[in-house]
């Protein structure tokens, strides 16, 4: 699917209206799914703390704890200071990912094993917690850093879609309180994606579609909004 300039508006309305669907889907169906939790912990990040839940139709939710730094254009906040600010969304991940994600779960036996290396003097990388859950069994195995090569593939992997949705919302604030490092905060991202160290895009196109569709916004900036939709749009 390819977005053009006409086609933007039209195409926010539909991203939230599916999103509407699966949520409703997902609050209907979750109890009777497998489903696979992320949890990661680590003081002194701009998302110290996140909740990452994927049920096996692709639908979840994506929850974190946002501390305030600053560093936006003439010293703007990126995020509000205020404590307790939280982030709850809805996500909808894509078949492939969602198959990788279910079939490492059950290969590793749904998480009984100790993936937790015992090597000493590791660097301190975040508590990371994987939990399975469905009709076919339980399990979870917490670790700072593992030597398991299929738990460290699905850590990256969660903590790729984490990054796109944090992107999202410092998009959002940036749109509104930090309009001209929209252009680097957008290029930074289109690298993290390059490196697949953002993945699941669709997650926040409407945010991508806001600026595109912002004609007082630089056009080098809508253009890359667009970009970066085009390859949501692929990603899905």
């Amino acid at each position: 699917m390819r977005w053009t300039w006409p086609l933007l508006l039209g195409s926010v309305a539909a991203v939230c209206c599916a999103q509407s669907a699966a949520s409703g889907g997902t609050s209907a169906g979750a109890t009777s799914q497998a489903e696979v939790r992320f949890q990661f912990e680590r003081m002194g990040l701009a998302v110290p703390k996140f909740t990452m839940i994927v049920h096996e139709d692709g639908t979840g939710s994506y929850k974190g704890e946002i501390a305030p730094i600053s560093g936006g254009t003439n010293g703007a906040m990126l995020q509000p200071a205020s404590p307790g600010q939280t982030i709850d969304r809805k996500i909808k991940l894509g078949a492939a990912t969602t198959e990788t994600i279910f079939k490492t779960a059950r290969s590793l036996d749904n998480f009984n094993i100790e993936c937790a290396s015992k090597a000493k003097n590791i660097a301190d990388t975040g508590k990371k917690t994987l939990s399975y859950s469905g009709q076919d069994g339980h399990g979870s195995c917490s670790y700072n850093y593992s030597e398991n090569k299929a738990i460290t593939q699905l850590t990256e992997m969660f903590q790729a879609i984490a990054f796109t949705m944090d992107e999202g919302r410092k998009l959002d604030f940036m749109h509104r309180f930090d309009r001209l490092g929209l252009y680097s905060e957008m290029d930074s991202l289109k690298h993290e994606v390059q490196e697949k160290r953002a993945l699941e895009l669709q997650n926040i196109a409407p945010s991508l579609t806001s600026i595109a569709n912002d004609e007082a916004l630089m056009q080098r900036v809508r253009e890359r909004a667009v970009m970066l939709l085009n390859q949501s749009g692929e990603s899905k």
